[in-house]
């Protein structure tokens, strides 16, 4: 029997006024993020799971085969990695019914953030994949980022 080794923390670890930075990534890295209207619509289903679970945004950005968020929760009620596993759930299952164009890869990367300096730093990394994709040449050029946060026309 192969036992997979557990590398997430205990789903307390998430829940609270904790910030945390997520990456996942499209299976076999197949390009889906390109036009402005999945955009669109996946951001709206990322809003409504951040409300749900009393959280916020400081960034989510969608590279044409993986994302990134910052997210952050609000209060003692919030629950930061329920935002990311209702996300993947419901955005795999929108893939499903319209045309089966992609699917998210098992897992995802999460790192908690833990100080106001590793917070910008993270930011900033985020902030900067565009650029170093080759996709534009300053990120404020990149059209598929957003946060509830900030106004990034003002950052």
């Amino acid at each position: 029997m192969i036992r997979e080794k557990k590398h997430r923390l205990e789903k307390d670890c998430y829940k609270g006024e904790k910030i945390v930075s997520f990456t996942s990534c499209i299976k076999q890295r197949t390009n889906v993020f390109v036009c402005k209207d999945l955009f669109n619509e996946f951001e709206k289903i990322l809003i409504k799971e951040l409300n749900r679970f009393e959280c916020d945004s400081y960034i989510h950005l969608f590279m044409p085969d993986h994302i990134h968020f910052i997210i952050e929760g609000k209060n003692e009620n919030s629950d930061v990695i329920k935002v990311m596993e209702m996300f993947k759930q419901k955005t795999g299952y929108w893939f499903s019914n319209n045309g089966k164009i992609a699917k998210w890869q098992k897992d995802y990367y999460d790192h908690i953030i833990r100080d106001q300096e590793d917070l910008k730093k993270q930011i900033y990394y985020i902030l900067e994949n565009p650029v170093r994709a080759g996709i534009c040449k300053h990120w404020k050029e990149y059209r598929f980022i957003g946060s509830t946060i900030y106004d990034f026309d003002e950052f």
